[in-house]
């Protein structure tokens, strides 16, 4: 007797592999058999899925997100698995929550992090998690058996900085004696089950106080002795942010180094979605692989199969708050805030520092007149919701500058506001897929979790399906659903997770493929203290199981069940040393 059968559908088993018509039995959270239709009717099944008119693919992998804190308040980890993804890495660009000393401070240092960098709200983080833990095994216990995806959490440099060296992890290089302090509690971190480690030296990446996290405070010589601890342990993996935009000689050399050290494939954050007028950012940054393949190390990029559609709010200021002269009013509380955005002197030094030679990049960003407002949220403004700003401003017979800023101020803060969008031409888009399938680059940067008014990257495998697949072409659905699946489960070695086969785990997603699209964005007040967030349902998506269990139904329903898996290192992973992924 079955647990599960799933009948009628088209079974793309992840490897690659053309379609085949088949029926997937299920038996104690296992595929069971993928056979020809009608040959597990002597079986019998609990319960029979109609999959006829879908595809039956493996789960989807994301190996990049930051669900470390929302865990404690959402099991679902929504809303992605709405979105077929079923397994989740956390924990990345140096962010774990774990680690902490004793020290009360650190939890509050890192909630204030977390809310700066990551734009998570810090009401939210000081409501719905408890920070009573200390070890990252003591963590990784308290979340073992809650949630409804499978789930594994890097160690982070930020946090053990700070859980070693307190407030000296800012702004001070760290002792011998620290930096083995360090190595001694990312070891202990991998030994409780830790996949990894994570750091970052991305120059955006600055604190509640507005100075930069503790792991851009690390030398090469730290980070490359903590990647040595990461050898030791089965089953690791290593991310890293090594700058923004172009690299350094010396970035793709640390990487390299980091990779050697680790003897682990190292992934860095973020290859932006290829532009053809960025070919060669895209070309420089890629090399970085190929000065690591040749001295024998492994350095893949990660990106989003989709274009990064951002949003900008000023209640949060991310993003905002990089222009020059800007962070200090972006970091105000907002009642502060309100009042020296209201204030002309404030407006003309704000608009000096974007318009000014030093902006930069940040001034292809700061079209006030080309911004679309896309969200509004009282009645006066809600008339603007999908109008450019240079309309508004030239009916109210203002600067766009103004006339965006009256509507915010309207809006205590709250605007949601898309800046103009560049890339969305052919060429652009035929370089997108040639960058999909290179070797060097891994799909699946969707940062979910985080950014929570900033970008909808969460929905990414949807609308990388719906969208590049099936709208514009740009490749089979096989080779497609190969690189969402089997191809990061790989790069992590999660073991029989990533495939349909036979003893593999019943990760398993069921799409109509002529209605598979990510849905409309919009926000939704669902976190805790009332906190709001950007949220996306799908169409097309019928059913999602973990481990053999549904956690999602038709019409884009959790159901109650929470079979996801705590992934740990060694346990529920393989090592892929540089000799394996040769």
């Amino acid at each position: 007797m079955l647990d599960v059968v799933i009948r009628g559908g088209e079974v793309i088993d992840g490897t690659g592999a053309e379609r085949r018509p088949a029926d997937v039995g299920i038996r104690d959270g296992c595929i069971a058999a993928v056979a020809e239709p009608g040959a597990l009717a002597s079986e019998g099944a609990e319960r029979e899925i109609d999959a006829g008119g879908c595809i039956v693919a493996p789960g989807f992998v994301d190996l990049h997100t930051h669900y470390d804190a929302q865990a404690f308040w959402d099991p679902t980890l929504s809303p992605s698995p709405l979105h077929g993804v079923t397994t989740v890495v956390a924990g990345n660009c140096g962010f774990s929550i774990a680690p902490l000393s004793g020290d009360a401070a650190d939890g509050e240092y890192l909630m204030r992090m977390l809310a700066r960098v990551e734009g998570m709200p810090l009401e939210s983080l000081a409501e719905g998690v408890p920070w009573d833990w200390r070890s990252t095994g003591e963590y990784l216990d308290r979340l073992d058996g809650t949630l409804a995806v499978n789930a594994g959490f890097l160690v982070g440099h930020s946090a053990l900085r700070r859980a070693v060296m307190g407030e000296a992890a800012v702004g001070e290089a760290a002792t011998d004696e620290q930096v083995e302090a360090m190595a001694r509690l990312l070891g202990d971190g991998l030994t409780a089950g830790g996949l990894g480690f994570s750091s970052s030296w991305a120059t955006t990446h600055s604190d509640g106080a507005g100075d930069p996290v503790p792991s851009r405070h690390a030398t090469r010589d730290e980070l490359v002795r903590l990647c040595r601890v990461v050898r030791d342990h089965p089953g690791t993996s290593l991310e890293f942010i090594p700058t923004v935009g172009p690299f350094r000689d010396e970035h793709a050399e640390l990487m390299a180094d980091m990779s050697l050290a680790a003897d682990r494939p190292l992934n860095w954050n973020v290859l932006v979605a290829a532009n053809a007028r960025s070919a060669d950012d895209v070309t420089q940054r890629l090399a970085a692989s190929d000065v690591a393949a040749a001295r024998g190390a492994r350095v893949l990029a990660l990106t989003v199969p989709d274009l990064m559609r951002i949003r900008l709010c000023f209640l949060t200021g991310f993003l905002l708050d990089t222009f020059p002269g800007w962070a200090k009013v972006m970091t105000l509380p907002a009642a502060d805030k309100l009042h020296a955005l209201a204030d002309p002197e404030q407006r003309r030094r704000l608009r000096e520092g974007i318009e000014g030679p030093d902006a930069g990049p940040f001034a292809r960003i700061a079209q006030w007149h080309r911004m679309t407002i896309e969200e509004a949220f009282t009645p006066e403004t809600k008339r603007h919701e999908g109008r450019l700003v240079g309309d508004i401003a030239a009916e109210q017979g203002k600067e766009p500058f103004d006339a965006l800023l009256d509507i915010v101020i309207e809006d205590g803060l709250r605007t949601v506001i898309l800046p103009p969008q560049s890339g969305d031409d052919e060429e652009s888009w035929a370089l997108r897929a040639q960058t999909w399938r290179d070797p060097r680059v891994i799909l699946g940067a969707s940062d979910a979790g985080a950014h929570l008014d900033f970008i909808a990257t969460f929905n990414y495998t949807t609308a990388f399906l719906g969208d590049s697949v099936r709208g514009r072409g740009l490749m089979a659905l096989e080779e497609a659903v190969h690189l969402l699946t089997d191809v990061p489960a790989r790069l992590y070695g999660l073991k029989g997770r990533g495939r349909l086969a036979e003893g593999w785990a019943a990760d398993v997603v069921v799409f109509d493929p002529d209605r598979i699209a990510p849905g409309a964005v919009g926000m939704r007040a669902d976190l805790p203290a009332g906190a709001a967030r950007l949220y996306s349902e799908p169409e097309g998506v019928e059913h999602v199981l973990v481990n053999g269990t549904e956690i999602v139904s038709p019409g884009a329903t959790f159901t109650p069940a929470r079979p996801g898996t705590l992934l740990r290192s060694g346990r529920d992973t393989d090592t892929v040393s540089l000799a394996a992924g040769a």
